[in-house]
C-alpha cells in the first residue's frame, strides 16, 4: 500500500461520520482492497471516472491511485466530505460537491457506487452520467436483485449486468433518454425497480 493511500485510510478512521468501520484491517479491507478489486473492469473502458456518493473517499480514491492516467471525478452531496475529499484526493481527480441527478449526462465513461443505496436508485443515479460505450460499476450485495436491475439499466439506455464477483457492470448503450435523471429525491421515495 502505498503511504497516500496508508494515510488516508488512517485519516477516514479518525475522522467522524465517514465510516462505521473501526478496526484498521477491516477498514483496509473494505474501503482499499474491496475498491482496488474494480480495477481490471474500469479498465475495460475509456474516458473520466465519477465516483458517486464518494463520501470518504472509497472506492474513488484508491481507483484514482492505481490508475493514475485516468481523470477521476469524486461526487459528493455533503460540504464537509468535500472538505476531506480535497485534503485527500491525488492529482488526478476532482472533487465537485453536489448531486448525481444535477451533473451533465452521458459524460463519464464510467461511473462507480459503492454503498450509494439499493441497486435501482444506485443505477438510475450513475447510468445517466455515462455515455455510450461506457460503464456504470456498482458494488452489490448477494442479496441484490439482478432482473430488477436489468429492467432500470434498460430504461436509462444500458444493457444486461454483467456479474462480477459483488461487483455489477452495467453497459450504457445509447444515450440517456429524455427525463431521466429524474429529480433530486425522486429516485430514492419513487425507484424505477
Amino acid at each position: 500500500m502505498s503511504d497516500g493511500l496508508e494515510s488516508w485510510l488512517a485519516a477516514v478512521l479518525a475522522t467522524t461520520g465517514l465510516t462505521a468501520i473501526r478496526d484498521p484491517a477491516e477498514a483496509k479491507a473494505m474501503l482499499l482492497d474491496d475498491a482496488l478489486r474494480a480495477v481490471p473492469l474500469v479498465e475495460r473502458f475509456e474516458g473520466p471516472v465519477i465516483d458517486v456518493g464518494s463520501g470518504g473517499g472509497s472506492p474513488g480514491i484508491p481507483l484514482a491511485t492505481a490508475l493514475p492516467d485516468r481523470d477521476v471525478t469524486l461526487l459528493e452531496a455533503e460540504r464537509r466530505k468535500c472538505d476531506f475529499l480535497e485534503r485527500w484526493a491525488p492529482s488526478n481527480a476532482r472533487v465537485v460537491w453536489g448531486r448525481a441527478e444535477e451533473q451533465e449526462t452521458d459524460a463519464f465513461g464510467v461511473a462507480v457506487a459503492k454503498a450509494l443505496a439499493r441497486p435501482p436508485v444506485a443505477a438510475e443515479w450513475c447510468l445517466p452520467l455515462v455515455r455510450p460505450g461506457g460503464a456504470a460499476i456498482l458494488w452489490l450485495g448477494p442479496t441484490a436483485d439482478l432482473e430488477s436491475l436489468a429492467r432500470v439499466s434498460a430504461l436509462l439506455g444500458g444493457g444486461a449486468p454483467e456479474e462480477h464477483d459483488g461487483l455489477v457492470v452495467l453497459p450504457k448503450l445509447e444515450p440517456t433518454p429524455p427525463g431521466f435523471p429524474r429529480r433530486v429525491g425522486v429516485a430514492r421515495k419513487r425507484p424505477l425497480g
